[in-house]
């Protein structure tokens, strides 16, 4: 059901988000060994920034995961209410042929 009131609402799926964190930091890690080992300094350095990017993306979906069920509900932790006074902006009038 949409109410209008979703992006301040709105949840994120911070366990899977880690998941894939995790999976680009490993890559980045990787990446930026490899091009060391082999002499390419620019794909490295370019790994590098990846590497710092999927940090500092983890650091922050950890720090939400800590920050409690409002931020990762679980299965008991029941959706937001709507608000009460409806959508906050209305959507464009529609035009109704007879």
């Amino acid at each position: 059901m949409r109410t209008g009131s979703e992006p301040a609402t709105a949840r994120s799926a911070l366990r899977a988000r880690f998941w894939l964190s995790l999976w680009g930091l490993v890559w980045a890690i990787f990446g930026t060994a490899a091009f060391a080992l082999v002499g390419r300094p620019g794909w490295a350095a370019a790994c590098g920034v990846l590497w710092l990017v999927a940090t500092v993306d983890m650091a922050m979906i950890l720090r939400h995961i800590r920050q409690g069920p409002h931020y990762q509900p679980g299965r008991d932790v029941p959706p937001y209410r709507p608000p009460d006074s409806g959508p906050p902006f209305p959507g464009p009038a529609r035009h109704r042929h007879p």
